[in-house]
């Protein structure tokens, strides 16, 4: 099955964190390994710039029974090998957007 297979047409407003709203595009349910746990996870889908890849929220926590910590930038959950967690990276996270928006702005400039 391709991935334009699993693509669903599905309108539904997001808030941001600015209190601005987008709507989405489209929904797909992708399988997601996070871990060592194994689970079909949905994404809305939306055309426009962002600093995430993606954002798991709270349907997935909660389908994990994890534990988040913004402060910490971490999400703890129970596998059966024990207790894992997922920590945030802000220096990669950072460093990868920079390079998409170098990249963008040499597409910019050689347009002209």
């Amino acid at each position: 099955m391709q991935a334009d297979d699993k693509l669903v047409h599905k309108a539904r407003t997001l808030s941001g964190f600015d209190n601005s709203s987008v709507v989405t595009k489209r929904e797909i349910i992708l399988t997601t390994f996070t871990e060592g746990v194994v689970k079909d996870t949905k994404f809305q889908v939306i055309d426009m710039d962002m600093a995430y890849d993606m954002i798991l929220g709270r349907p997935w926590i909660h389908e994990m029974d994890a534990v988040p910590s913004t402060l910490h930038q971490v999400i703890k959950f129970l596998s059966q090998w024990g207790i894992r967690q997922i920590r945030g990276d802000q220096h990669a996270s950072r460093s990868i957007n920079s390079v998409v928006d170098s990249s963008a702005k040499n597409d910019v400039a050689d347009e002209k």
